[in-house]
């Protein structure tokens, strides 16, 4: 099979940590002020990748719409209960400059915190938001024509998704950015990707980002494809991944594109060039909670695979201590995180947070720290660190039934992974609420007429085999709800 890196990323609330850090500094802190211990501390624990949400300057207008907002506020008002006008600086995503926000310290403090990152092995990514801009960015009043236009009648009909927007050279009716599913977001202005002009002014824009980190997470990647942009405003625009991607890789060869993608576009997007696509599939599948369609899912080819990016949470989605049971979310996550793809984390999901925090919002609440989750995620890390999950060979597992009548062996998510140096990984998962049973075949033919120790990586289970047996009727296993093995085998 073929092999590659499978990384790691981690994706800090820039905004979030920044406020938390200035209550300890006791004076507003900025991009500078990151402990280098933090970011050793994330090189440590194995990864790759940091992802610092929202760095991009925002603007009165976008915060203006947020702190107003009564729907927004009062799910605010439901994560932080002293919410105040501060805690709303307006949404990240509302982006009225791809400069970094002055109170962060500008693009010079992110300059130095990507060399402090360099020194350590950590790549940095960051935001790019291609659909809408905030209602206060120079474009509205310099090219107007780079937004959707829309009438009176269209204002009157859906106000919903059009706004007047007041302009020192005339007022206009502009539409709102939203996907076809939805309302459209309010503080945010709709990008005409029919427009020449606007889609140039967008790559500029990329190229631009592309010089001040080593990748972007690509918002709502798929709503700038042609067949979904005319679905949505009915205009046809050129494909503008094909000719942005491209252009970025030829002052940076090997700059990452991530791409937000749903509705199954993963793999048309990852044709246009991008080097991972958002795997919500297999999330939904987790959280429904049955096995066999999370096993069907991983039978899709490795070459697809390799470029999901594989979470239980972001800053979307609810956390996953709040999504799974603590047996579950334990279960769901050694399937994700043992399987190719880019392993994605969220900050605070390895403590346990059960607040999903807005990205309008600057501040978190206290929250205590679950002690068995952060122990389960460093044991978990510790065997991602294993250069096998990294850079071996990854093959799914059949799971058979244990005996004649006995059905539970669908219940099982099994995998396998195989090291350039002959070392050997089993993964074992019952994702059901009963106990469960099967047999598992192994893979490695070279433990014929061997004895095989099979030892957990999660657990003090250590068991002896024989390599003919495993072969034949394969690995007998009866676990309990919700348990998982992670065995490394030594072959004697």
């Amino acid at each position: 099979m073929t092999k590659t890196l499978y990384s790691s990323l981690y994706q800090i609330n820039t905004r979030v940590f920044l406020t938390s850090l200035s209550e300890t500094l006791g004076r507003p802190a900025q991009l500078d002020d990151i402990p280098d211990a933090e970011l050793d501390r994330l090189a440590e624990m194995g990864f790759d990748w940091v992802w610092f949400l929202s760095v991009w300057q925002t603007g009165l207008a976008a915060q203006a719409i947020s702190r107003a907002n009564p729907g927004w506020r009062h799910e605010f008002e439901e994560t932080l209960a002293d919410l105040k006008d501060e805690d709303i600086a307006g949404s990240g995503f509302a982006i009225q400059n791809y400069a970094v926000h002055r109170d962060l310290g500008g693009d010079a403090a992110l300059a130095r915190l990507r060399q402090r990152l360099q020194k350590r092995g950590l790549k940095l990514m960051l935001d790019f938001v291609p659909n809408h801009m905030a209602p206060d960015h120079p474009w509205v009043e310099e090219h107007p024509d780079y937004f959707v236009a829309g009438t009176e009648d269209l204002l009157a009909q859906e106000p919903q998704n059009y706004v007047q927007v007041k302009r020192k050279s005339g007022d206009l009716i502009l539409a709102y950015g939203r996907d076809p599913y939805f309302a459209g977001w309010p503080d945010t202005l709709q990008l005409d990707y029919s427009h020449p002009a606007a889609q140039e002014a967008m790559i500029r824009e990329l190229e631009k980002i592309a010089s001040q980190c080593d990748g972007v997470r690509c918002d709502m990647a798929m709503l700038l494809l042609p067949e979904v942009f005319e679905w949505t405003w009915g205009r046809q625009p050129t494909p503008f991944w094909p000719a942005a991607i491209p252009r970025v890789r030829e002052q940076a060869a090997s700059f990452c594109f991530m791409a937000e993608v749903y509705w199954d576009l993963e793999w048309t997007l990852q044709q246009q060039g991008f080097d991972y696509t958002y795997d919500k599939r297999l999330y939904d599948r987790l959280r429904d909670g049955n096995a066999r369609p999370v096993r069907e899912h991983l039978h899709a080819a490795l070459d697809y695979q390799a470029k999901l990016a594989r979470f239980l949470e972001n800053h979307d989605e609810p956390r996953a201590a709040v999504s799974f049971d603590p047996d579950v979310h334990r279960a769901a996550a050694v399937i994700t995180y043992s399987i190719p793809g880019l392993r994605f984390f969220h900050q605070g999901q390895f403590e346990g947070r059960k607040k999903r925090i807005s990205p309008h919002l600057v501040r978190a609440p206290l929250e205590p720290v679950d002690k068995e989750i952060e122990a389960f995620y460093e044991a978990l890390l510790a065997v991602l660190r294993n250069p096998i999950v990294q850079n071996g060979s990854w093959q799914s597992l059949a799971c058979l039934p244990a005996w004649d009548g006995n059905g539970s062996w669908d219940a099982f998510v099994a995998h396998s992974w195989r090291g350039s140096d002959g070392e050997h990984m089993l993964m074992a998962v019952n994702y059901a609420p009963h106990a469960s049973q099967c047999y598992i075949p192994l893979p490695f033919p070279e433990i014929e007429n061997r004895s095989v120790r099979l030892k957990d990586s999660l657990s003090s289970a250590c068991y002896t085999r024989e390599g003919d047996d495993l072969l034949a009727r394969g690995l007998y296993l009866d676990v309990g709800p919700w348990s998982y093995h992670i065995f490394t085998l030594e072959i004697t």
